[in-house]
């Protein structure tokens, strides 16, 4: 074999790696992993400009079984953004992947893998798995912020999270964190969506966990918002680009509401912004959840016969302060009907999972049917922490915590003795507490 002179093989090499790199200057963010099932997973990647966008596929160690997503052009209508859909998979597998852009492969310094969930009913008992969760995810942006000490920081806690390697990610609202610049532009949401999820700590988490997302107002429009704004519409389009849920809101109603389930745990995703009364309104009934979304709601938890079923929402359900936008301050009988329903109907193991306060606690209550009803709320991820004092009738002594932190449930156990395992975890991965429970029968 003739031998390349020395300078043609120096230009050659210079001219494949300035090709490689043009080729990963045009991923924007990602890849991200989405929704997960048996049959099908989700995946998520973001393009700085219009790019034809793939993802190969194999089952892990067996590169030779190479797989192909169908190839997307991403456009700037949806901020580049592209869902990929890996539907060649078998339940119960790892996957190893590759994102392709413009038929270039993209290769980041980190592992890509998926996972399908298994075929376990009628077969073994249901595999232990572990959901992350976290709200409050302030990034920084000096030109658009507010003057004064920057209100978001300690990012490793991504990398702290990645490092607990949990099967998904649920987000519990104010994902990011929209600015005064943002609020009534297509091109301001993008933006800040944007430039959330390119945060570089994020990027190994996005790619190797799979996420699952509600929102608060500040992932909504502006503070405090509710079903009086005007680009409300737009909200759940650009919510549903950026995020890659099995579904985005209830059918005919609109909003982000979805539902999925993971092994033999039901998750019921709630919008607690497209449907709620201003804060403000001094006529008629207040509402956070809104009448349809209720009955849903009730329904689906009737109707499930998993041993813990996760409600998550963004703002705190069963704490007793009435203050700032918890439910007993903003809409207390509209909650009285909520966990009345719930009692009413028998329905036992409700765990809400909620967000928006900046800061973490466990409240817990045994309501007249004799069933326990939990809501763990955690907040902040990276936002500012609320240091007050509140009163909580309900709050289960020595978990209130008054730092940046992320939580871990971990359900495990045999059919009919599940067991769920809450742990909270400061900003660089140090367990602050655990509490065990074992689901009622």
């Amino acid at each position: 074999m003739k031998k390349l002179p020395f300078a043609s093989l120096l230009s050659f090499l210079l001219l494949a790696s300035t090709f490689l790199l043009a080729q990963k200057s045009l991923l924007q963010s990602g890849p991200m992993l989405g929704y997960s099932d048996m049959m099908e997973t989700m995946l998520w990647a973001q393009t700085t400009t219009n790019a034809k966008v793939q993802v190969a596929y194999w089952p892990k160690g067996q590169p030779k079984e190479r797989l192909l997503t169908d190839a997307v052009s991403t456009q700037k209508e949806s901020g580049f953004t592209a869902h990929l859909l890996a539907d060649q998979v078998q339940p119960g597998k790892r996957y190893e992947y590759e994102l392709r852009i413009n038929d270039q492969p993209i290769k980041p310094n980190y592992p890509l893998e998926f996972q399908t969930q298994p075929l376990w009913q009628w077969r073994t008992d249901p595999p232990t798995f572990r959901v992350a969760m976290g709200s409050c995810a302030y990034v920084n942006e000096e030109a658009y912020d507010r003057p004064g000490k920057p209100y978001g920081g300690d990012y490793q806690i991504f990398t702290s999270i990645h490092q607990q390697r949990p099967d998904l990610m649920l987000w519990l609202g104010d994902n990011t964190y929209l600015r005064e610049v943002d609020w009534f532009t297509r091109t301001g949401f993008i933006h800040r969506y944007t430039h959330s999820r390119s945060l570089a700590e994020l990027q190994p988490l996005l790619a190797s966990t799979h996420h699952y997302a509600i929102w608060d107002d500040h992932d909504f429009g502006p503070n405090d918002s509710d079903r009086s704004f005007i680009h409300k519409d737009m909200a759940t389009e650009i919510f549903g680009h950026f995020w890659a849920n099995p579904k985005v809101g209830l059918p005919g109603l609109g909003g982000c509401t979805s539902y999925f389930q993971w092994s033999d745990i039901d998750f019921f995703l709630l919008d607690d912004r497209y449907f709620r009364t201003p804060n403000k309104r001094k006529t008629g009934d207040q509402t956070i959840l809104g009448e349809a979304q209720i009955e849903w709601l009730i329904d689906a938890l009737a109707a499930s016969n998993a041993p813990f079923k996760i409600v998550a929402i963004g703002g705190q359900v069963l704490t007793t302060y009435a203050g700032h936008e918890t439910y007993m301050n903003i809409a207390p009988a509209e909650r009285e009907l909520l966990l009345g329903k719930i009692e009413d109907e028998g329905i036992k193991n409700v765990v809400f999972l909620t967000g928006d306060r900046h800061h973490t606690e466990l409240s817990m209550m045994k309501n007249r049917a004799g069933n326990t009803v939990y809501d763990l709320t955690v907040s902040p991820l990276t936002s500012g922490v609320h240091t007050g004092a509140e009163a909580n009738a309900l709050r289960v002594a020595g978990t209130m915590v008054q730092q940046k932190n992320f939580g871990v449930l971990e359900f495990s156990g045999p059919t009919k003795a599940r067991v769920m395992k809450m742990s909270i975890f400061d900003s660089n991965g140090k367990e602050v507490w655990v509490r065990t429970v074992t689901s009622e029968p």
